[in-house]
C-alpha cells in the first residue's frame, strides 16, 4: 500500500522527485505536496516496481518509476553458455510472451550463421508466436480488470489461457517456458492430436472474446475508469520510443509482422488495429482486436502447414536425429561435438527484431567466433514504455495511476534483466 517515503533515503534518479516535494513541504506559504511510495508491495505494482510519486491531494503532481527488484542478470549469464543454451533463458526474459523471445534470438543467430529455415518450422513459429501473444493478452486483460475492481473477467481469461498453456504442454512438456525453438528450426514434431486441440480452440476463442467484451465494454464503472485516462498523443508515444499497442493506439500505425516482416509473416493477411485516442480505453479497444486478428492469423497458418523437414539442413549446428544417431557414426560425432563443445558462430554482430505482445523487442548479438556469445542485448519495449507513465499519470488522480499501469501491459521481467 502508498506509505511515506523516509527523507532520508535519495534513489538515484528519483532524488529530484523527492527534494522538490521536500522544498515543498518546508514552506508554509507554498502549496504543500507528499511524496508516497507505490509498490513494490502495492497490488497494482504486482510486486517488482516501485513507483515515487509526488502527489497534491489526490493529484499527481510527479512520478517516477524506480526498478531493479529482480536483478536477473540474464544478458550476462548469455556470455557464459554456448548458443543454443541461451534460448531457456530467454524464456525467463518476458515471461509472459516466452516464445516470441526464443524467435528473436534464434532469428539474430540464425542471420549470423546464414542459415535457411525450412518452410514448415517458419509456419511452426508464427502459429507458436500468436498464440503466445492471445494467452499474453489474456493475462493483461484478467489482471487489468482486477486492478480496476472487475474480478469475474480474471477468472475467465485464466480459463482460456489454461487451454493454450495445455496445448504448449502438448507440444514441448513445457507449460510456461517452453524452449522449443531452436537455432535452425524447432525442436520436434508435434504430436498427432495437437492439430485437432489448436483447431478447436481457435474455434471457441472468437466467442470468448466477445464475451469478455460483454462484461466490460458496456459497463458504466469500466468505461468511466478509462475513457479519458492517460492520454498518450503520437508525437510524445514517439519521441518516448514507445511502441506495440500503446503505440497503436495513438494512431501510429506501425506493427513488425506487416511493416519489417520475418519468419513468412508477409504470407499472412490480418490487420493492424488502430485508434487516434491515445488513452487507457483506446489501448483496452487494440488490444482486443488484436487477439481477434491473432486467431485469424493461427487460423492461416493451420491452413497453409506444408509437410517438410522443420530443421535447417546444417549437420554441423543442428542436432542429428537420433535415430541417425545410433546407426551412423558421422552423426554420432556430430551429436558428440555440438552438445559438448557448441557450434561456433561466425564473427560479427546483428541487431534482430520481432513484434512482442508488448511492442518491439529487439536483440543484438555479438559474435568473436567462438561457440560462446561475446554480447546479447535485449531492447525489450516495457523498458521504453515505463518511462511514459509520467506523462500520462501528471495531473490526473492518484487512482488512474493504477488503470495506466494496467494499460501498459509491462513486464518487469524484460526490465531487470
Amino acid at each position: 500500500m502508498a506509505t511515506i517515503a523516509p527523507p532520508e533515503v535519495l534513489i538515484p534518479g528519483i532524488d529530484d522527485v523527492i527534494r522538490d516535494a521536500q522544498k515543498h513541504a518546508q514552506d508554509p506559504g507554498g502549496e504543500q505536496t507528499m511524496v508516497l511510495n507505490m509498490g513494490p508491495q502495492h497490488p497494482s505494482t504486482h510486486g517488482v516496481l516501485r513507483l515515487v510519486l509526488e502527489i497534491d491531494g489526490e493529484t499527481v503532481v510527479s512520478l517516477a518509476p524506480d526498478i531493479g527488484y529482480l536483478h536477473t542478470g540474464i544478458e550476462k549469464t548469455c556470455e557464459a553458455k554456448f548458443y543454443q543454451q541461451v534460448v531457456p533463458l530467454t524464456d525467463r526474459i518476458d515471461y509472459l510472451s516466452p516464445m516470441t523471445n526464443e524467435l528473436c534470438y534464434v532469428l539474430a543467430v540464425e542471420k549470423l550463421l546464414e542459415l535457411e529455415i525450412p518452410d514448415r518450422a517458419q509456419t511452426l513459429r508464427v502459429l507458436m508466436n500468436e498464440l503466445t501473444r492471445i494467452q499474453s493478452h489474456l493475462v493483461w486483460l484478467g489482471t487489468h480488470a482486477m486492478d480496476i475492481g472487475a474480478l469475474t473477467v480474471f477468472l475467465y481469461c485464466f480459463r482460456e489461457r489454461e487451454d493454450i498453456l495445455r496445448i504448449f504442454e502438448m507440444l514441448s512438456g513445457q507449460r510456461m517456458m517452453a524452449s522449443y525453438f531452436r537455432v535452425g528450426g524447432v525442436a520436434m514434431e508435434p504430436p498427432l492430436d495437437f492439430w485437432p486441440k489448436v483447431r478447436a480452440f481457435l474455434k471457441r476463442m472468437p466467442e470468448k472474446i466477445a464475451e469478455y467484451e460483454a462484461l466490460l465494454s458496456g459497463n458504466p464503472i469500466w468505461v468511466s475508469r478509462l475513457k479519458g485516462v492517460g492520454p498518450l498523443s503520437a508525437a510524445d508515444a514517439i519521441a518516448l520510443g514507445v511502441t506495440g499497442p500503446p503505440l497503436r493506439a495513438s494512431g501510429v500505425d506501425w506493427d513488425l509482422r506487416r511493416d519489417m516482416p520475418y519468419s513468412g509473416y508477409e504470407k499472412y493477411q490480418f490487420k493492424v488495429p488502430t485508434s487516434t485516442v491515445g488513452d487507457v480505453w483506446a489501448r483496452y479497444v487494440v488490444r482486443m482486436e488484436e487477439m481477434y486478428e491473432s486467431v485469424k492469423i493461427c487460423n492461416q497458418a493451420l491452413d497453409r502447414m506444408p509437410e517438410g523437414p522443420i530443421v535447417a539442413d546444417a549437420p554441423k549446428i543442428i542436432l542429428p536425429d537420433r535415430e541417425q544417431m545410433k546407426t551412423q557414426m558421422e552423426s554420432l560425432i556430430h551429436h558428440f561435438k555440438i552438445v559438448t563443445e557448441g557450434f561456433a558462430v561466425p564473427a560479427g554482430e546483428v541487431f534482430q527484431t520481432v513484434e512482442s505482445p508488448r511492442g518491439l523487442m529487439g536483440y543484438y548479438v555479438v559474435s568473436d567466433g567462438t561457440a560462446k556469445p561475446l554480447r546479447v542485448h535485449m531492447r525489450n519495449p516495457s523498458f521504453a514504455t515505463l518511462q511514459s507513465l509520467e506523462t500520462m499519470c501528471k495531473g490526473k488522480l492518484l487512482g488512474d495511476v493504477v488503470a495506466v499501469i494496467g494499460s501498459i501491459d509491462i513486464v518487469l521481467g524484460e526490465i531487470d534483466r
